[in-house]
């Protein structure tokens, strides 16, 4: 079931993110997210952005939400996407879904242009955006330094 996310969401949410910050290259992110934080961080894109949770049987399996992409106004209908899923939850067609239904609330918002950020080794969410439509369109050499790697970051677009 996809559904609109809610507050009590948060502790769900930080502990599928902190598998990937603490685990992966797929965040840049270092340092683990608490409870706190990360409900911090729901209500402040939710309340402007689509914010979304995959839950099956009572269980978040994954999320995916928008947030703006630059703060200068005149970037106010580029928006970024992210999504995670729970590792135990990949490859089960959960993504997809999830991730066309936050386009179409993109959509509907009035997001003109959807952008996500991945990093260059990230193979399976290049594919992923690929198969939903979104373009590459950049390429960022060595801009992330994580577990004594610099990592590339490349950008894909969907126009809506």
């Amino acid at each position: 079931m996809i559904r609109t996310v809610k507050s009590e969401d948060a502790a769900a949410i930080a502990a599928i993110y902190n598998e990937y910050v603490l685990h992966t290259t797929i965040s840049f992110e270092t340092e683990a997210v608490s409870e706190d934080e990360m409900r911090e961080r729901i209500m402040r894109f939710s309340a402007d952005y689509p914010y979304i949770v995959e839950e099956s049987d009572g269980v978040v399996c994954g999320y995916c939400y928008a947030h703006p992409w630059k703060d200068r106004a005149a970037y106010c209908r580029s928006w970024e996407s992210t999504i995670y899923l729970h590792p135990d939850c990949t490859g089960r067609g959960i993504g997809k879904p999830l991730m066309q239904e936050l386009i179409a609330r993109c959509r509907a918002a009035g997001c003109h242009s959807l952008i996500a950020c991945i990093t260059g080794e990230n193979n399976t969410s290049c594919t992923f955006h690929r198969q939903l439509g979104f373009c590459c369109v950049s390429r960022f050499r060595e801009v992330g330094f994580k577990f004594g790697r610099f990592l590339d970051v490349v950008d894909y677009q969907l126009i809506l």
